[in-house]
């Protein structure tokens, strides 16, 4: 207000605006800062050989979009954590960095998700092989130590939607059993089937063939040939008419069935289940769901290698178990890395197995892999429990175990045991002479009978392994290595 009781009006000012008018610069790439991660991918992908990537191109016909600034686009896209077609597509047409990229090309979303589930799709490993080589040359890796750990990850896959191995192989049998019965109708009312047959078992129906499909079709086939002699006969009788309905239980109900079950095996093959909408997808527990105890979903078992929080290594399995895919996800490593593997391989207890001991072993690399009771070893309760085989005393000369109430367990037998990638493993069982009277005998049987008596399985290849482990893990290497581990893939994995 103004002495006068007046207004005064301060005039407001703006910056220039003014859509139509030209300014400088007039380069995008000036607008790009110099240690943008943008920058970085794409450096890093001008230096790579994407030769095996123009390969898939024919040649010829109406001209594509550039393969490098296609993966360069996907590439950077990941990073930026935008895994959509149509998002990246967008971001090409409207993001600044995405438009410097491109060079100003403008792939719409058919084009980005034709080159990544068509060209990209055979050659990501090479690809991702130029990456990790382009890392081994400007020194962010050494291929020195190698950090595995797995994840699983859900698959977009109905989770109500399951085929259970162990289902589909007791309808199986029992459709056979239906099949024997419906045979020996067969097999009565066909007399010249017996004669043929003889004294041989139905269920080998067909030159000795277990009874499948191709069985049921054989007997469809005969039944087929006895109805066209009828016909031929003119005459319809009880034989005839039983004869026509077991045809058409057979086509229309067990055939059919049959067929399914054989085809949910040939998908399963050593699984036990799979899911009707993802058929590479294996019903397992997710992570999450470990402490609510919840429902199995449809997934993948992801198995991912580190070093200094680069990613070296992947795969992807359909078990839900990581002890079964470390020897399998090093086999496609070492192909990766063109013959080579890390020396150094550190791992927590998921992977401590007399298989993957044996594996490290034999490709001599150095072990830094936990097992199941590693830590519970070091523990003092452990160390004093006497009803633990390992505080048990050995005596070379008989072969018997002293367990710590000084009862004599002795030697019974050997048998063998077999683990899913068919990895044979000896165990040498051992038996307490008389367990009676001694306190500790409900600790140690298990057993409801009052007679039985402590019975220890061991797996001397598996013990020395571990004393190898334990070594290898409480030296001042392994201290540091243990450290490392969880920083290292948990890290990439968050």
């Amino acid at each position: 207000m103004s002495k006068k009781g007046q207004k005064v009006h301060t005039k407001k000012v703006f910056k220039p605006y003014v859509q139509e008018q030209q300014t400088l610069p007039l380069s995008i790439d000036s607008l790009i800062p110099q240690n943008h991660v943008v920058r970085v991918v794409n450096r890093a992908i001008d230096r790579m050989n994407l030769e095996p990537l123009f390969a898939k191109y024919p040649g010829g016909g109406r001209s594509s979009f550039h393969p490098v600034m296609m993966t360069k686009l996907l590439v950077y896209a990941y990073t930026d954590r935008v895994f959509s077609c149509r998002r990246i597509a967008k971001a090409a047409r409207e993001n600044i960095m995405y438009m410097w990229l491109c060079g100003g090309n403008q792939p719409d979303f058919m084009s980005v998700n034709r080159f990544r589930s068509e060209r990209m799709k055979e050659v990501i490993l090479e690809v991702f092989a130029e990456v990790i080589e382009l890392l081994v040359k400007e020194k962010y890796i050494k291929l020195e130590n190698y950090f595995l750990d797995g994840t699983k990850i859900e698959a977009n896959a109905n989770k109500y939607s399951w085929v259970w191995g162990k289902s589909t192989k007791r309808y199986k049998e029992a459709l056979r059993e239906k099949c024997r019965e419906l045979f020996k109708e067969i097999d009565q009312i066909n007399e010249e089937e017996n004669a043929e047959y003889g004294d041989s078992d139905l269920e080998e129906l067909g030159n000795g063939k277990p009874i499948d499909s191709e069985a049921i079709e054989e007997a469809v086939r005969k039944i087929d040939e006895r109805l066209a002699k009828k016909s031929e006969e003119e005459t319809v009788d009880a034989e005839t008419k039983k004869l026509k309905k077991t045809r058409n239980t057979l086509t229309k109900d067990y055939l059919p069935r049959m067929q399914k079950y054989e085809q949910q095996e040939l998908i399963l093959e050593e699984r036990n289940s799979y899911s009707k909408t993802d058929h590479d997808a294996t019903f397992m527990r997710m992570k999450e769901d470990h402490m609510k105890n919840g429902q199995l979903k449809p997934g993948y078992n992801v198995q991912i290698g580190t070093e200094n929080q680069f990613v070296v290594g992947y795969s992807v399995h359909q078990r839900p178990g990581d002890t079964s895919c470390m020897k399998d996800h090093l086999e496609e490593l070492k192909t990766l890395l063109h013959g080579e593997l890390p020396k150094n391989i550190i791992a927590d207890a998921g992977y401590g197995s007399e298989e993957n001991y044996d594996y490290l072993q034999e490709k001599k690399l150095v072990s830094y892999v936990k097992y199941n009771t590693f830590h519970k070893e070091a523990s003092k309760k452990w160390k004093e429990d006497i009803t633990k085989p390992q505080n048990f005393t050995y005596d070379h000369e008989n072969d018997e175990y002293i367990c710590g109430y000084g009862r004599t367990l002795i030697f019974l037998y050997e048998r063998h045991q077999k683990s899913d990638n068919g990895y044979r493993s000896l165990i040498r069982i051992y038996e307490c002479l008389n367990c009676s009277g001694c306190p500790h005998r409900n600790q140690c049987v298990k057993s409801s009978d009052p007679y039985a008596n402590r019975r220890i399985y061991v797996n001397r290849k598996l013990n020395a392994y571990k004393e190898q482990a334990r070594r290898n893990l409480c030296s001042e290497e392994g201290l540091r290595m243990r450290s490392l581990r969880p920083v290292e893939v948990e890290s990439v994995f968050g």
